[in-house]
């Protein structure tokens, strides 16, 4: 970056030199242009005023004076009657010459042009005189190449002491801008007293620490919370087994022991799953396709595998609505509907009911399951989605589950860009539905 700064800065101050050589080349081509017209035109006028008085005599004596300055007088009908530079020049007709028709037209005229006479460029001034003739008066100048040229030389010294001063004050300069930055403080961006056009880039890596810190302080509670649903089963498993090693369990018991080692496996192998369902869709590494999935018929299926657990608290599973196609992944939908589904049935009152309905809306597809449950207050509907939380936690074992449901029908929605709305009241139930975006035709 020093690098980039310091060559640009050079860059810039070269064009700006080569810039200010052609403007300087200009300027003095023009002073020096009008310089040369104001000297050629008080001399024109002179030596008119000496022809109208002496006569043509006067010219013959001006030969040899001034070499520089070219005279010419010229009768009306272009025919070179006196040339300064004679022996130079084939005389030829000046009738056509611009200057020299403009002085016979309105008494003076002017033109600069190159002369084929010494090749190099000429200014040309003519008035008439009192006989009708014509004296033309010419002096040769630097031409704006040459007058570039010729400063060449100054500006070439100018330049170089220019660029070797231009390189020390980058360098300075480039570590006076840099160090600002070389010192930020990345824990802590909107700490930093630095330039207004970085503050975009700090708040966009302020918010990006508090994203980092976010994730990090939620993979440590993630961590723990696993770490103690793991242990729970754990504990309850090696504790049985222990007791019927050293013999302690009766013959009659032992069955009793066996199921509840039973149970509490089954419970960790499901929470094993769960992580690793979770795991997978946090890393967005799922690799199943997407498929046309009747979401009616997928949603039939689900309350016929949940139809045994309703049936232990005599609960009344109704589904209603329509067919409805949606393309997404089958798998991830089923687990999402089943999670749904069977917290309907855990949370609620023993003869209660759970209504699903499934349809097509003007916003997309809709599942909404319906519970005549304990509810769920209003201060924790923000966080049932979050791993691991529970509402009733002193009846959390009873009720079975790992606490991770919800969490994986929240990132199942994520994946397929739904919404999950709840809608709840203690002592009343609760209403969740899946809302999927509406499919391009």
């Amino acid at each position: 970056m020093k690098k980039k700064i310091q060559r640009s800065m050079v860059l810039v101050l070269f064009v700006t030199l080569i810039l200010f050589y052609g403007i300087l080349a200009v300027i003095l081509y023009d002073h020096n242009l009008s310089i040369l017209e104001g000297e050629v035109r008080q001399e024109a006028k002179y030596v008119q005023a000496a022809i109208n008085i002496s006569g043509t005599d006067y010219l013959e004596q001006m030969d040899d004076v001034d070499r520089d300055t070219r005279l010419t007088q010229i009768a009306p009908d272009g025919e070179v009657l006196y040339d300064s530079r004679r022996d130079e020049n084939s005389i030829e007709n000046h009738r056509s010459r611009p200057e020299v028709q403009s002085a016979l037209q309105s008494g003076t005229g002017e033109d600069v042009r190159m002369s084929d006479t010494v090749g190099r460029e000429m200014y040309y001034y003519a008035v008439l005189l009192n006989d009708g003739s014509v004296l033309r008066v010419a002096r040769t100048m630097d031409g704006l190449m040459r007058t570039a040229v010729n400063v060449f030389p100054v500006m070439g010294v100018l330049a170089l002491l220019m660029m070797g001063f231009a390189v020390l004050l980058a360098r300075w300069q480039t570590r006076r801008l840099i160090k600002p930055i070389n010192e930020l403080d990345l824990e802590h961006p909107l700490e930093n007293d630095v330039y207004p056009e970085l503050e975009p880039l700090l708040i966009a890596m302020d918010q990006q620490n508090k994203e980092k810190e976010a994730v990090s302080n939620m993979r440590k509670e993630f961590s723990a919370n696993v770490s103690h649903e793991l242990k729970t089963p754990l504990t309850s498993i090696s504790g049985y087994a222990e007791i019927m090693k050293n013999g302690m369990v009766r013959p009659a018991d032992i069955p009793l022991f066996s199921e509840r080692i039973y149970k509490e496996a089954r419970r960790l192998i499901t929470l094993v799953e769960d992580i690793i369902k979770l795991s997978k869709l946090d890393e967005e590494s799922v690799e199943l396709e997407k498929q046309e999935v009747n979401l009616y018929e997928l949603t039939r299926e689900v309350v016929s595998r949940l139809a045994p657990q309703a049936a232990q608290k005599n609960i009344r599973m109704e589904l209603t609505g329509e067919p409805v196609k949606y393309n997404g992944i089958r798998q991830i939908l089923d687990e999402m509907i089943y999670n749904i589904c069977e917290n309907a049935i855990k949370y609620n009152n023993d003869n209660g009911r759970v209504s699903i309905w499934v349809g097509d809306t003007l916003e997309g597809a809709k599942i909404s399951v319906s519970d005549t449950g304990i509810g769920i207050p209003k201060e924790h509907q923000e966080r049932i989605f979050e791993r691991f939380y529970r509402v009733d936690k002193s009846h959390s074992k009873e009720r079975g589950g790992t606490g991770l449901g919800l969490s994986i029908v929240k990132h199942g929605a994520i994946l397929h860009g739904a919404k999950v709305i709840v809608d709840s009241e203690p002592g009343k139930g609760t209403r969740m539905e899946i809302h999927f975006p509406k499919e391009a035709a």
